[in-house]
């Protein structure tokens, strides 16, 4: 339509074609297609969104890489029905319990570890002086063979040495931080916002480009009030999705 059109010509930096699979993909989550369960075709959607076919064809060509609809020879390409795995949000956010009772195989992969010092957001989260020794672990989690999560976090070095060894060894931040000492932590804050994947998503979380991740930076405290974790995760928008609950 032309008022879409428009709106999606105003997005610069966003190549027209991620812009018309942002939209289908949004269509096909708001159930729009359900009664068929197949996509409008190729000339439908063109003619919707005032573009050329070819425009429309790289957009369903994303998608299918994404596994969110499936191209059928003669037939028109299909919604894939994939349920999102529900992660919940609340005052004990845990990965492995809230991720744990929807999938049979739980991974959690060590991509990196380095000593660093405190940047001043880091240092702002954690309640450090800049320039104090912390902990960097990038991770990558998987839920049944899905890349579910990539994350990078943050622990004081003076109270987690060797978090990132208890990690390879359990493939958990919850029995890391145990143990480290810490049985038992609190979420205080969690902040989510939604972006387009980088190439970093792209390779790690096996999308393709353009599509849609949802990020949150969150801070952990111990029993105390005293913060032992900052982490900021992506999430693949089409395998995931938040339920944020009280207590």
């Amino acid at each position: 339509m032309t008022g879409e059109t428009e709106m999606m010509q105003r997005q610069k930096g966003v190549a027209l074609w991620r812009q018309i699979a942002d939209r289908i993909r949004a269509s096909i989550a708001a159930g729009d297609y359900d009664a068929t369960g197949r996509v409008p075709t190729e000339m439908v959607l063109a003619e919707s969104f005032g573009v050329n076919r070819h425009t429309v064809r790289a957009a369903l060509a994303a998608l299918a890489q994404e596994g969110i609809v499936r191209a059928e020879q003669g037939k028109g390409t299909w919604i894939e029905r994939r349920d999102k795995f529900d992660f919940p949000i609340g005052l004990r956010t845990r990965f492995t319990q809230g991720i744990g009772d929807q999938a049979r195989d739980l991974k959690g992969v060590l991509l990196s570890a380095e000593a660093e010092t405190a940047t001043a957001e880091t240092a702002r989260w954690l309640k450090l002086d800049i320039g104090a020794p912390v902990r960097r672990l990038d991770a990558l989690r998987k839920a049944d063979g899905r890349a579910v999560s990539r994350s990078t976090m943050w622990f004081p070095s003076a109270r987690f040495e060797g978090i990132e060894e208890a990690f390879r060894q359990t493939e958990s931040i919850t029995r890391a931080l145990s143990a480290c000492g810490v049985p038992d932590y609190l979420r205080e804050v969690t902040e989510v916002s939604a972006v387009h994947a980088e190439p970093d998503d792209v390779a790690q979380l096996a999308l393709s480009p353009g599509a849609i991740v949802l990020v949150t930076k969150a801070l952990n405290i111990d029993p105390e009030g005293v913060p032992i974790q900052f982490a900021i995760t992506r999430f693949p928008a089409d395998r995931v999705q938040f339920s944020i609950r009280n207590g």
